[in-house]
């Protein structure tokens, strides 16, 4: 053993019996913040208990942005588990701690309902409870509650038996002053933690990508052609339009249709390719127009109640001000060539990567926070980043943190394909909502397994998924050369499975199917390197199905989060039964029922207890399908399903509970 006076050896703990463990939301032991959205009842728990049979007290400490701190007494729910609960009532960064003691009044108490009225030592016990009393009345000063202490001091002393001062001991308005103002010696603290509560977009959202360029009325698009576009997306029910980037094109290496390595006459370029002569990240592409077109741009679409979210992609073309400016923010080769973006075998020779890692990161980082700063004070709150698993995770925690301290309404969302612990290291440090592996999950397996992880207590307190059934750049294979039901199949899985859900269109709408080639998750003619010209009027458009299910998401509260997803038995692998339910208990669940096969006609039995779902028992529910419109009868816990493609994906249920009129008949509220 060691050396040392014990007294050293523990230090101030030894007098210190009181443990706190298990404290949740706590998001890697506190060292980052957890995530909440404005509205929410934050609801923070705690194992705490002392050695021995003592009593222990716990409070809540909590503090909103630039605040003040409040506390609250915690409340036991079994098992050593405490609980207690703030309302978010403002966006930014709250605070919270946990205190606790022995609370030996509340010990004291205890003992003495205990003691049987024969006990021999009643008035040695009843003294010590009296003296508990009378630290409390010195410590509570003039309080009010130190007059009402003095009162009950008054009482014990004119009470004429020993029985008559245990029932004042005992009374309940008393153990809620000693509540208070009982003695705190000897405390626990636990760390403080973070909450970091955003506005609702971050909650709940569907997204549009398209490019504006693909939109001119002859030739190429204009920022000023595209209200025509803006109006559909907003006829479809979407709340956020997402640019691709806007800034001007690098022309060396451009790339050419179907990414060629050379471009011909007249080809535009990757947006990706950020810079020229007519600058760079905080410049607008000439042929789009300039940045009285893109106020222009943003008060149309608030017109139309769409928020504008803009690609945030930290890279350079070789004709961007910062490779002439400021060389050595870039990685050299050996010869002194500065080295063009790799991920083999594909080559970006038209993008160079920037050297986080420079001798001068400094002044890089705090150029790249400056390009943030300027399209906020154009008037974007939303930036989807590009491969941010690409940066230094200290990079972005940085960004984020100085960001959102001075405007802690913009929001991040990280486009990360990238390994599971990597896009959720990017999600704990502060990025708002992250892509996710939606777009490749197609049985019942994975998609079941898949959503049980992104929606588990411990997973949601960081990572909220926004899920894309196809972008720019991923034709997935279940959609390559499929027909109308397969695209209609993910579009509604997407809407239904998570909260937040974007598209890129029209290309998902008027279901473009054709790969690059065999092999291949790229599109034919991708509009990330020419202009595509989309018929968004066809007759065989998503378009209905689309507005349908985003009107239903709106109205069904159930279906704008996540947390209460639930999978249910189906005894058919191609059928994937789920549902959600309103977080606050208001507003009706909703069920959805899929035929994962968008080829054939599926049938099964799908286990779901009526009475689980507060239906009176054994009385048949009537089931609404919200895509259909149809109506359907359910009595007990196996119902039948016949789903065919071609008719409609799946069902969408509302779940309404039985109501009955002072008449007794039947009806559905």
């Amino acid at each position: 053993m060691g050396g040392g006076a014990p007294e050293e050896a523990i230090g101030v703990q030894g007098r210190t019996r009181v443990m706190i463990e298990g404290i949740t939301p706590a998001v890697d032991g506190g060292r980052f913040a957890a995530k909440r959205i404005i509205g929410d009842s934050v609801a923070v728990e705690a194992d705490v208990f002392a050695d021995g049979h003592d009593a222990v007290a716990v409070v809540l400490l909590w503090r909103p942005p630039a605040g003040e701190w409040h506390e609250l007494r915690m409340v036991g729910v079994g098992n050593d588990r405490y609980l207690g609960r703030f309302d978010a009532t403002e966006i930014g960064r709250y605070g919270f701690f946990i205190s606790a003691w022995v609370d030996r009044f509340e010990s004291w108490r205890r003992e003495l309902a205990r003691r049987p009225d024969d006990d021999p030592d009643w008035a040695s016990a009843l003294a010590v409870g009296r003296d508990l009393i009378e630290v409390a009345r010195a410590g509570a000063g003039e309080h009010p509650d130190g007059l009402l202490l003095e009162a009950v001091l008054v009482a014990l002393a004119d009470a004429p038996t020993a029985g008559a001062q245990r029932v004042v001991m005992l009374d309940e308005a008393l153990a809620a002053i000693m509540e208070r103002q009982g003695a705190r010696d000897h405390g626990t603290r636990s760390d403080e933690m973070v909450i970091r509560v955003e506005r609702p977009r971050a909650g709940y959202g569907a997204w549009y990508e398209f490019f504006p360029r693909s939109f001119g009325r002859n030739g190429h698009g204009r920022l000023k052609d595209c209200l025509p576009m803006l109006r559909y997306i907003a006829s479809m029910g979407f709340q956020v339009v997402y640019l691709p980037p806007i800034s001007p094109i690098g022309r060396t290496h451009r790339k050419g249709a179907n990414n060629a390595p050379l471009a011909a006459e007249g080809d535009v370029g990757s947006p990706w390719a950020i810079g020229n002569e007519e600058g760079g990240h905080k410049a607008i592409e000439p042929a789009l127009g300039t940045l009285a077109d893109f106020q222009w741009f943003l008060r149309e679409a608030a017109a139309l109640n769409l928020e504008v979210a803009l690609d945030l992609a930290f890279q350079c073309s070789p004709d961007h001000p910062y490779v002439r400016e400021h060389p050595e923010w870039f990685r050299h080769r050996p010869d002194g060539s500065i080295q063009y973006a790799e991920n083999p075998p594909k080559k970006y020779q038209d993008i160079y990567p920037l050297h986080f890692e420079c001798a001068d990161w400094r002044a890089l980082w705090q150029e790249l926070k400056t390009v943030v700063l300027f399209w906020i004070g154009q008037g974007v709150r939303i930036f989807r980043v590009d491969n941010p698993h690409t940066k230094p995770f200290a990079f972005w925690e940085w960004l984020i943190d100085t960001v959102t301290a001075q405007h802690p309404d913009v929001l991040f969302l990280s486009e990360a394909f990238t390994r599971p612990k990597v896009m959720n290291r990017l999600c704990k440090l502060g990025f708002s909502y992250s892509y996710t592996y939606f777009t490749w999950r197609v049985s019942r397996y994975e998609i079941t397994q898949y959503f049980r992880e992104l929606t588990a207590p411990s997973m949601r307190d960081f990572f909220r998924p926004h899920v894309w059934p196809n972008t720019p750049d991923i034709l997935p294979e279940h959609l390559q050369g499929a027909g109308r039901s397969a695209f209609a199949l993910r579009f509604v899985l997407a809407a239904t499975l998570a909260a937040n859900y974007g598209i890129y269109g029209p290309a998902f709408e008027l279901l473009d199917c054709e790969p690059l080639g065999p092999g291949k998750e790229e599109y034919r003619d991708s509009e990330k390197y020419q202009l595509r010209h989309w018929d968004i009027h066809r007759e065989d458009s998503l378009r209905p199905l689309i507005a349908r299910v985003n009107a239903i998401r709106d109205a069904h509260v159930a279906l704008q989060s996540d947390g209460s997803l639930r999978f249910h038995e189906t005894t058919n692998e191609q059928l994937l039964c789920y549902s959600k339910t309103p977080p606050d208990g208001t507003g009706h669940a909703t069920l959805m029922i899929m035929n994962l096969d968008p080829y054939h006609r599926q049938n099964g039995m799908v286990h779901f207890p009526l009475e689980d779902a507060g239906f009176p028992r054994g009385e048949a529910a009537q089931m609404h399908d919200l895509l259909s419109d149809a109506r359907y009868i359910w009595i007990g816990t196996d119902h039948y399903v016949d789903l065919d493609p071609a008719m409609a994906p799946g069902h969408i249920f509302e779940l309404k509970r039985r109501a009955r009129t002072e008449h007794h008949f039947d009806y559905y509220a």
